[in-house]
């Protein structure tokens, strides 16, 4: 838990630092370089900061006094996550994201080093498995899920806000520009634009799906369970749906409370998963340029996750203890969310 909540607060000053607009690239680079190195530092703070979470680099003497006081192994794995994830955000400051490539090395930078700094902290613990934070390439799928979803439906909100997340590559198919998704006249494209990107996002499920069949902690699989779940809802909401350029779409609260108390073991979401890509399936229309591929994401889908398929026995645990892992599933969201610039509506509706 301590851990958990260390690397919170230390990449929560990292991305404030990169989220500051009135830093200075010439300072800023060098600072998202070294803020690793701050860790060590007990006198290290930054008092220049604009931006509304501000405080963590205020007080960040007292984060980084927390740090040094847990074991060396979660030192180690907080302190080279939050290296590598400055380089990453160091090298796209001043680039877009052109290709599907690049898309994928961008959410890796911001999520899927999270997944595996998270991964790598539960198997520290001896919570999990060696196998759960070896496995990178899992790990970081999870992040890559949640991220590409909070991309594709924040279109609207981040073009508002000046800022552009989505591959080049992909929207330059339907369009001049990215902006130009959003004029009425365009809508056919951008949703087959849309269609594109949210199939490409599908592709990690199985991954998640593996990744979440591995672990062993209640605690822990809620806290990795229930980001993935809401991700595969908000996808179901925004395929082939023109509001995501008109728009927030987002499920409904009682769909996320329910979300939050079903996820709890890998039978429930599979059932989950099958469930939302089969909504999917439903809305793929014959004309949309990428329904071949679509309809091939999801049937590697329905593979895994058929009801009666090979499934992994789990415990039953008392309410009380449940409560207690939702709370921690929420703060995980949270967490995901909030490094990804996403709106907290999850969080709200597991505190309601």
């Amino acid at each position: 838990r301590h851990a958990v909540c260390i690397f919170y607060l230390v990449l929560r000053a990292l991305d404030t630092i990169e989220d500051d607009m009135s830093i200075s690239l010439d300072v800023k680079v060098p600072m998202l370089h070294e803020f690793h190195s701050y860790l060590y530092q007990p006198e290290w703070k930054y008092m220049e900061s604009k931006e509304k979470d501000r405080q963590v680099l205020e007080d960040f003497p007292t984060i980084s006094m927390e740090f040094r006081n847990l074991s060396k192994v979660y030192q180690e794995v907080i302190s080279d996550i939050c290296h590598k994830m400055g380089v990453g955000m160091a090298e796209f400051l001043e680039k877009k994201v052109d290709s599907q490539h690049e898309w994928d090395k961008y959410c890796h930078y911001v999520a899927g080093l999270v997944g595996i700094g998270l991964s790598r902290l539960f198997s520290a613990s001896e919570l999990e498995d060696p196998i759960v934070g070896q496995d990178t390439e899992l790990a970081n799928s999870m992040g890559l899920f949640l991220q590409k979803t909070n991309i594709i439906r924040d279109y609207l909100e981040d073009q508002l806000e000046g800022r552009e997340f989505w591959p080049r590559e992909v929207w330059s198919r339907y369009a001049k520009k990215l902006s130009d998704l959003a004029k009425p006249e365009n809508i056919d494209m951008a949703v087959q634009c849309l269609n594109e990107l949210i199939t490409n996002a599908l592709h990690h499920v199985p991954d998640v799906l593996t990744y979440l069949s591995r672990l062993k902690n209640q605690s822990v699989f809620n806290f990795c369970a229930i980001p993935q779940v809401m991700a595969i809802a908000t996808l179901a909401a925004c395929y082939n749906n023109k509001q995501v350029f008109r728009g927030v779409v987002k499920i409904r609260k009682g769909q996320a409370v329910t979300l939050m108390m079903d996820a709890t073991n890998i039978q429930a979401v599979k059932a989950i998963m099958y469930q939302y890509v089969e909504e999917i399936y439903q809305k793929i229309p014959s004309t949309d340029p990428s329904s071949n591929k679509t309809q091939q994401v999801i049937a590697s889908i329905r593979a895994m996750s058929l009801p009666g398929g090979p499934m992994v026995s789990r415990h039953h645990y008392s309410p009380i203890y449940l409560s207690c892992a939702m709370l921690l599933a929420a703060l995980s969201w949270q967490y995901l969310s909030t490094i990804s610039k996403a709106t907290e509506e999850y969080v709200q509706a597991g505190e309601n």
